[in-house]
Order: structure tokens, then C-alpha cells, then sequence
């Protein structure tokens, strides 16, 4: 059964790598539902331990929160978020500092990948309306939405499965980990700048522009109501009562609309990415029980190489995040070490997910900005997306070293 048990594991973590498995069809999701599937039929998961493998709480939590973006974004506020930097007066230079704070802010509060879900094909197509190459903007968009989320536990799906796993306040969080987002993105707009400086620049007199995209709606009223369930989701977190459960309560709110359909909010709802949680807790679940994680634990504390040292978790977070990507990463590390320090849980929120820059395939919200801007007619491959990801990467991440060994949360 072990033996079994780890050949599904490894292709299952084979696939979160590839994207796929060679001559099917199944996506990320996909494999990690199969993968369930076939454990829990080879018994490695008996049925009466199936419910307790997967962790409900963060699923939960996850839910709610994109029921809280999907009434941002019926509201028209995203749409309107990426119409207002296309339109806004001034040089390319300004419009991508404008990109990278609303792209940050907004994915440090709401779920990072329903924001650049949203907001890229309209930034994309107000862009090139503008004659200017949308690129440089996609690539600080996608920047800003991982920059930005690092600095709460509900900015991007690992740092809600850190934050629910390991039991964190969500206000001690931020005073960790915000300071470093804040000039993160800094840096992400300072590498944009310099990779595509030829690319920033205004239309050539008498170039003919592209047709601008349709005037978008924003409804003030639902999107202020929108911006109070906000506000108090926040102080609720501030609260005893567990995130989860305080969250799905906002949602419940949002859910009993007079102009929103149900079945509107929940078709925004990005069920695969819960589908692939749940596949995942599911296949980690049925490693750890063959004792394999344990013992390779054991092993790793022995010879000094725990990931609760930056020298051990900054590099492996970069090389995890880059071919299985970051939400599975910290969902496999989480598995073998459920009792990491709260120290180290605060970097690897960090490490994990500013090391989602690096490549295109390092996090599910730069292949959303991708796949959304060639569906608006605009390019944005893996080279561009190196082309200032590489040092805007290496750069954050120096930064947010330094600042967790100043501040004693972790050694290097």
C-alpha cells in the first residue's frame, strides 16, 4: 500500500508541475480530484477518515471570501478599478505606479486571484486603446496581486491554508509580513520600470489607436455595501470567533441579495481551486498515515535542514513555488510539518508567495493574468513575464529576509 500510495503522490505532484499529465486532458484540479479518488478507492483512505482529511476550515473561509469578490466584481468596482488606470491622464511611468498600488491593495484584502481574474482583460484592452504595449502593466499587475497578498492571511489561498493550519492571529500577521508586501511592491515597480523601459512610452503622433473598450458600470450603492461587509469581516477577525466561521457569515449577508442572483454569486465562485484543495489534503493525507513524511522529518532535523531557517526554506520555497507551484507547495510542507513555528510559518507565507514572481508558472494568479490577456487579444508569455519577474523576485525576497531576521521571527 505504501508503495502505491506514493507512486499516486509523486504523480500527482509530477502533474501540479507539468500543468498536466502527457495525453490527457486533465488540468491541475483535475489531477489532484483523481488522485483522491484513487486513493480513497485503494483504501490508503478509509471512508471513515476521508472527511477528516480534508480541512473544512479553510475551505470555508476560502468560499467566503470569493463570495465577498464576487460582489466587488457584479458591483462593476474591478471593472471600474482597471478602466480608471487606462483612462487616468498622465505618462505610461504613472499609470503602472497606479497599476501596482490598486493591483496590491486590493489583493491584500480580497482573494489575489479573482482580482487579476477580473481586472487584466479590461487594464489590457484600455491599455493598448491608449497605443502603449499592455505588457509592462500586465506584468505589474501580476506583480502587485502576489506583492500585495502577502501581507494578510486572506490575500492569496497558501496564506489562508497558513494561517487556518497554524492557528495565526490575523492582525499579528499583518504586523509581520505587511511591512515587507509594502516594499515589495515598491520593488515590483521599480523592475517593471527598468525591464521595459523602451516599451513605456506615450503614442506616436498620428498612430492609429484601437477602438476603447465599452464604458463599464459601477453601482456605488452595491459596492459600498460591498466595502462595509468588508470592514466588518475585519474587526470580526479581530474577534474570538474563528475566521472561518465569521467569514461565512458575511457571506451568508452578501448571499441574501435583492439584485444579485445566488446562482450569479456562486458562478463566480472558483470551484477547481477548491476542487484542487480538497483533492490534495486528500492525497497528503494518505502519505503522512504510510509514516514516510515522518520519518523523512526525522532525517532532515538531524542533519540541520529543517525549512524553519531562511538558508533552507528561502531556496526551497523558490524551487517548490516555480514547478509545483506555491498553493500545493505549502499544502505538501504543511502536511509533513504540521506544528512548523509560527516564525517560520510567517516566512514561508512570505517566501512562498513573492517567490510565485519568479516564473509565469510560479502561482495560479500569473497564469489567470496570461490566460485573461490573451482572451483580450493581448500577449503576455512566459518570456515577458521573466523579463521582470526574475529580479522583482530576488529582490522582494532579499528584502523580506532581511526584515524577518531584524525582527527575530526567524534565523537564517
Amino acid at each position: 500500500m505504501t508503495v502505491l500510495v506514493l507512486a499516486i503522490f509523486v504523480l500527482a505532484y509530477l502533474g501540479m508541475a507539468l500543468g498536466r499529465l502527457p495525453g490527457l486532458a486533465l488540468d491541475r484540479s483535475g489531477i489532484a480530484i483523481v488522485a483522491a479518488i484513487a486513493v480513497a478507492a485503494s483504501g490508503a483512505v478509509p471512508e471513515g477518515r476521508l472527511l477528516g482529511a480534508i480541512h473544512f476550515p479553510t475551505l470555508i473561509l476560502l468560499f467566503s471570501l470569493m463570495i465577498l469578490s464576487a460582489r466587488f466584481a457584479a458591483a462593476g468596482f474591478y471593472d471600474e478599478a482597471a478602466a480608471w488606470i487606462a483612462r487616468s491622464s498622465g505618462r505610461p511611468a504613472l499609470l503602472l505606479a497606479f497599476t501596482v498600488a490598486i493591483g496590491g491593495a486590493l489583493s491584500a484584502v480580497l482573494v489575489n486571484d479573482i482580482v487579476v481574474f477580473v481586472m487584466t482583460p479590461l487594464l489590457a484592452r484600455g491599455i493598448a486603446a491608449r497605443g502603449l504595449d499592455p505588457r509592462p502593466f500586465l506584468a505589474g499587475l501580476a506583480g502587485a496581486a502576489n506583492a500585495g497578498s502577502a501581507a494578510t492571511l486572506i490575500g492569496n489561498p497558501q496564506n489562508i491554508v497558513i494561517g487556518q493550519v497554524g492557528s495565526l492571529d490575523f492582525w499579528a500577521f499583518a504586523a509581520v509580513c505587511a511591512p515587507p508586501a509594502l516594499a515589495s511592491l515598491v520593488v515590483v515597480y521599480v523592475c517593471v520600470l527598468i525591464a521595459w523601459r523602451g516599451s513605456l512610452r506615450a503614442p506616436a503622433p498620428g498612430a492609429v489607436l484601437p477602438d476603447p473598450p465599452a464604458p463599464t458600470f459601477l453601482d456605488r450603492r452595491q459596492t459600498a455595501k460591498a466595502g462595509l461587509a468588508t470592514l466588518a469581516l475585519l474587526a470580526l477577525f479581530a474577534t474570538p470567533i474563528p475566521r472561518e466561521l465569521a467569514a461565512l457569515a458575511v457571506a451568508g449577508v452578501l448571499l441574501t441579495s435583492r439584485r444579485y442572483a445566488t446562482r450569479t454569486m456562486l458562478a463566480s465562485v472558483d470551484w477547481p481551486l477548491l476542487l484542487l484543495f480538497t483533492g490534495l489534503f486528500v492525497v497528503n493525507d494518505a502519505l503522512a498515515a504510510t509514516g514516510l513524511p515522518a520519518d523523512a522529518l526525522a532525517a532532515l532535523a538531524e542533519r540541520g535542514w529543517l525549512p524553519d531557517r531562511l538558508a533552507v526554506l528561502a531556496p526551497g520555497a523558490l524551487a517548490l513555488s516555480n514547478t509545483i507551484g506555491n498553493v500545493p507547495a505549502v499544502v505538501m510542507l504543511l502536511a509533513v510539518w504540521p506544528q512548523m513555528p509560527a516564525g517560520a510559518l510567517h516566512a514561508l507565507a512570505l517566501m512562498s508567495t513573492l517567490a510565485g514572481n519568479f516564473l509565469l508558472v510560479g502561482s495560479i494568479a500569473n497564469l489567470i493574468v496570461a490566460e485573461r490577456a490573451h482572451s483580450a487579444g493581448a500577449r503576455f508569455g512566459f518570456a515577458d513575464h521573466a523579463r521582470a519577474g526574475i529580479p522583482m523576485t530576488l529582490g522582494s525576497m532579499a528584502l523580506a529576509a532581511a526584515w524577518l531576521v531584524a525582527g527575530g521571527w526567524v534565523s537564517w
